[in-house]
Order: C-alpha cells, then sequence, then structure tokens
C-alpha cells in the first residue's frame, strides 16, 4: 500500500486546506504522484535543486507544516517549502537531477526517467506557482 502525495499550488494556506476531503485535483493545477513525501523526499531534492543542507531544509517551518489534518493523519494538506517552489522553478537539466535524485535510498525501485517526467511536471507548476505569488502544498493520503 503506498502513499498518495498529491502536489498543488495555491494562493494561502486556508484555500489550500479546503483539498482535504477529496483532494486537489478539480480544485487547483495538481501534479499526482505516489511515494514522493514531502518531507524526506522532497526535501532531499531541495538539496540537490539548490545546495541547501537536508538538515536545514527540514528544519524550515513549512517543511510538512499541516494545513489541515482528517482521519488520525491519515489525510492531510501539507505545506511545502518556498525553497523547494524556487529551486523547482529554476531547475536546469532535470535528466541529471533526476539519476542524483533516484539514487536516494527511499527512492529505490524508481527509474530515473520516470523520475525526469515528474520533475518536469513539478517544475512547470513550481514556475507558474511563484509567477502567481502561490506557495505548493501536499495532498497526502494513505
Amino acid at each position: 500500500m503506498g502513499v498518495l502525495c498529491d502536489y498543488f499550488a495555491a494562493p494561502s494556506d486556508e484555500l489550500a486546506a479546503t483539498a482535504i476531503e477529496d483532494g486537489p485535483v478539480g480544485l487547483f493545477r495538481t501534479v499526482e504522484t505516489k511515494s514522493l513525501d514531502p518531507v524526506v523526499v522532497m526535501g532531499q531534492l531541495e538539496e540537490l535543486l539548490t545546495g541547501r543542507p537536508y538538515t536545514e531544509v527540514v528544519q524550515d517551518p513549512r517543511c510538512g507544516h499541516g494545513v489541515a489534518v482528517e482521519d488520525d493523519g491519515n489525510v492531510a494538506v501539507l505545506a511545502v517549502t518556498d525553497g523547494l517552489r524556487d529551486g523547482l522553478a529554476a531547475a536546469g537539466d532535470l535528466d541529471e537531477v533526476s539519476v542524483r535524485w533516484a539514487g536516494i535510498e527511499e527512492l529505490e525501485g524508481f527509474e530515473a526517467t520516470v523520475l525526469a517526467e515528474v520533475l518536469a511536471e513539478l517544475r512547470d507548476l513550481a514556475s507558474e506557482a511563484r509567477k502567481n505569488g502561490e506557495r505548493l502544498y501536499c495532498w497526502a493520503c494513505v
């Protein structure tokens, strides 16, 4: 059983929280993923993209902050750092990043080519979010 982790852009924490019931698809621009958690996996991606040490990323107040949580934590809308949003928006060679990202322990078994496709979608989402003054969020469902 995997965890659904859908990433989306919203103008505020309050509006992002409205996705808690049914997820963000249809409400916000969304990239649907599975098993790409917003703290460990995305924290390591932020380190790869920006050079900001993982230990600092996970101390960021927005890193996995629960914007809305239900069902004893089995469904949540979690904040994503602005550093990840900005790092994705500015990302250049996604093939190189995806190969390095595929090398982390938590992504064992993921193909770098598949991750590159996901990164391209996330980069587009992050670029538009930054342009519109929005932040990124993750809707996680066990």
